[in-house]
């Protein structure tokens, strides 16, 4: 507490706020950096690399991932092929936002991706989005030459 004298004998008493507001910087960064990795969802996937750039989301994505095991997880919670429907149907964040994030493994079947797209449209949801991992690594020259070898 700071104590500032006026004329002659009088004490005034003022709070020093300083300190407060050096605590809550701080914790404002302490947060700052750590939600983020609170949106992970636990699943290991190998995605797809593409030269673009990261969306971010304030309140997190509702996020679809799709294993090269054909397992599926929304939202981090493993859910069956049969069930999914049912799932998005019931999501409070799909009858809210539209929306639903697909992440799905590189080695994973085009087919299974588009049945699960397919799945969320039918379900209510109006827009499908894909995840992918960024990256501008991204060598055409190798696509080339696979579709050159698959030609021969």
């Amino acid at each position: 507490m700071a104590m500032k004298a006026d004329d002659g004998d009088e004490l005034n008493a003022e709070i020093n706020v300083t300190p407060f507001v050096d605590v809550m910087l701080v914790l404002l960064i302490i947060f700052m950096i750590t939600a983020p990795m609170m949106n992970n969802t636990g699943v290991e996937l190998q995605l797809p690399q593409v030269a673009a750039k990261n969306l971010e989301d304030p309140e997190g994505k509702l996020v679809l991932s799709i294993k090269v095991s054909d397992e599926i997880f929304l939202g981090g919670t493993r859910v069956t092929w049969q069930d999914l429907a049912a799932k998005l149907k019931a999501n409070e964040r799909v009858k809210r936002e539209g929306a639903l994030y697909i992440e799905a493994d590189t080695n994973l079947a085009y087919g299974v991706v588009l049945t699960a797209m397919a799945i969320a449209k039918d379900s209510g949801v109006e827009k499908v989005m894909m995840l992918t991992d960024p990256s501008d690594q991204l060598k055409l020259s190798d696509l080339d030459q696979r579709a050159d070898k698959a030609r021969h």
